[in-house]
């Protein structure tokens, strides 16, 4: 148990970097390996998370050395329950992925799955990471992995996938600016010992600098409003398959590091802190509104989502610039449904495109008929989107609006009631497409003989309707988990 923290990350690692060799052998092992690699970091990740909770943090330093000389990785119950989310995600992404394979070419297919395992660990790895420097390590694993597979969406996603290198790029300079000052000043890279020196104080001007430019490096990473201007192509143009991780997962985590940053590092103490979170405060109010509107004139649903995206990007931080800890417990509530809500919508549209070969929402006329648990998770997927019991959606936005009743930023609260509304709006009008409009009769490209469509795409959006309401019915035992966390570091 001890060595779990690591091992959760290293098998998919070590998954990632035998696949492509054992491809060769025969064309299903190296992705087999792959399947057993994700399923055992899932399986430790959901036994590491258990043994948080029952006896307070786990600590893993690699070498032995004494803090602040080691590289520490460190699970607390909020990263317990994140790093579990994206292993379930991966592991399911996995199995989705079967039905893009291009069987004929082992390259591409070992190929395509080291990717996948690559892109699963360097977020596993940058969720448990408790240094500054390796955190930007995994962090850059993961974009490399994602242009990867946004240029795997063909012509126009190695256009994407260039524009976001270029702007990812920037965005890790950045980042890596604000970790050397952060270095500068305090002389430690271990976050607890960073905050600790902080804390301390002297040097505020410097310390504010390197707050501004990790906001600035997670912002673009994260697509927050204004830093969202590579988002809405590369959501729309990445490889089908691992879409849900790349829209559901991977612009969660630079989130979930400015949460820690702000919270467990730089704390709410800290000189400048009031005035950073009101600035936020004013992107995360425009994201919420922009967002939504941006997405309500699309007809393409990859876009659509790509722009709903925005806008949830802006509600897991609006609990952030809240501050109250039931605010925070109802980020993170969202900030873990949104991955099967978002991700399930994602595995929707690619399903879609992989029968009939469009995702136009107006050729969507009662494809419930041809597609009923495709249908079923759409309409899962858009009533946790608008906010609507009992979808893991109502209780992440309930909490985070007690929150800003809390303490008595009513602005908050009335922007996310509009942005709820505005969600109502363009998800209202995707239902009606899948179940009044007039059928549109496109033609079945890829008929199945049973079901409609292959094992390996209806398991993992079974599982994501389960988990939208399973986390709506059994909201409750996950926020008395990360609560107590919370109730030290909100306002």
């Amino acid at each position: 148990m001890q060595h779990f923290p690591a091992l959760v990350v290293i098998l998919p690692l070590c998954g990632a970097a035998l696949s492509l060799a054992l491809t060769k052998i025969h064309i299903h092992l190296g992705r087999n390996v792959i399947f057993l690699s994700l399923a055992a970091s899932f399986c430790m990740s959901i036994m590491q998370l258990r043994n948080v909770v029952l006896n307070g943090p786990m600590e893993y330093r690699f070498g032995g050395y004494a803090l602040p000389y080691s590289i520490e990785f460190r699970i607390d119950a909020v990263g317990g329950v994140v790093v579990s989310m994206v292993a379930l995600m991966g592991l399911i992404t996995a199995f989705y992925c079967i039905s893009g394979e291009v069987r004929t070419d082992k390259i591409k297919v070992g190929g395509a799955y080291s990717v996948v395992a690559l892109f699963v660990a360097g977020m596993l790895g940058t969720a448990s990471s408790a240094d500054a420097f390796n955190m930007y390590v995994f962090l850059e694993i993961t974009a490399l992995a994602a242009y990867c597979l946004i240029a795997l969406g063909g012509n126009r996603g190695m256009i994407a996938a260039f524009r976001y290198l270029l702007v990812g790029t920037i965005a890790a300079t950045f980042y890596l600016m604000g970790v050397g000052i952060l270095y500068a000043v305090t002389g430690t890279l271990n976050l607890q010992d960073m905050s600790v020196i902080i804390h301390q104080g002297g040097k505020d001007e410097a310390v504010l600098v390197a707050l501004c430019l990790l906001i600035a490096g997670l912002g673009v990473k994260s697509a927050l409003f204004p830093f969202h201007g590579w988002q809405p192509s590369a959501h729309t143009h990445e490889e089908r398959g691992s879409a849900a991780l790349i829209a559901g997962v991977m612009v969660k985590i630079p989130v979930f590091m400015l949460f820690r940053y702000i919270y467990f590092v730089f704390g709410m103490d800290y000189k400048y802190m009031k005035q950073v979170l009101i600035i936020l405060g004013v992107f995360v109010g425009i994201g919420m509104m922009y967002g939504s509107i941006r997405a309500m004139g699309q007809t393409n649903m990859k876009k659509l989502l790509a722009y709903s995206s925005i806008t949830q990007t802006s509600y897991f931080m609006l609990g952030i610039v809240i501050g109250a800890p039931v605010a925070l417990a109802g980020s993170l509530l969202h900030f873990i449904g949104d991955a099967f809500i978002k991700g399930g919508l994602f595995y929707c549209a690619g399903a879609i495109k992989y029968k009939f070969g469009t995702i136009n929402i107006n050729n969507f006329g009662m494809i419930y008929k041809k597609m009923p648990v495709t249908a079923t998770l759409i309409v899962s997927g858009a009533l946790s989107m608008i906010g609507i019991p009992p979808t893991v959606g109502f209780f992440s936005k309930w909490y985070i609006a007690i929150g800003a009743i809390q303490t008595g930023k009513y602005i908050f609260l009335v922007l996310l009631i509009i942005s709820s509304l505005l969600n109502a709006v363009y998800f209202f009008k995707l239902i009606e497409k899948v179940f009044m409009e007039n059928d549109k009769e496109m033609e079945d490209i890829r008929p199945v003989k049973k079901g409609e469509l292959p094992w390996s795409m209806l398991i993992p959006m079974t599982i994501c309707i389960a988990v939208i309401f399973l986390l709506g019915f059994f909201n409750v035992p996950l926020i008395n988990i990360v609560l107590p966390l919370f109730e030290g570091v909100g306002l």
